[in-house]
């Protein structure tokens, strides 16, 4: 075998080790976002339910609040 065609082969084999390492780290790469959106979409929904739970407890307050002014005022319409 040439020295020349020693060189091309080693050169194809470098390029391709080259090219599946690459592939191999993109892959890992785009698997760990993909993960990390997971855990941005829980942290977000875990969010909306604390937002919610939030909204839902003043909305009870508003209520109980209301039907203690309701109350009032209908004992003064009565007396």
């Amino acid at each position: 075998m040439s020295l020349a065609s020693k060189i091309t082969l080693g050169l194809a084999c470098l390029t391709s080790a080259g090219i599946i390492g690459y592939v191999h780290y993109k892959q890992q790469l785009d698997r760990e976002k993909l993960h990390d959106g997971v855990l941005r979409d829980v942290e977000r929904q875990q969010r909306r339910k604390a937002e919610n739970l939030y909204t839902l407890q003043q909305q009870i307050d508003f209520t109980k609040e209301l039907k203690k002014t309701q109350t009032l005022d209908d004992i003064k319409n009565v007396t």
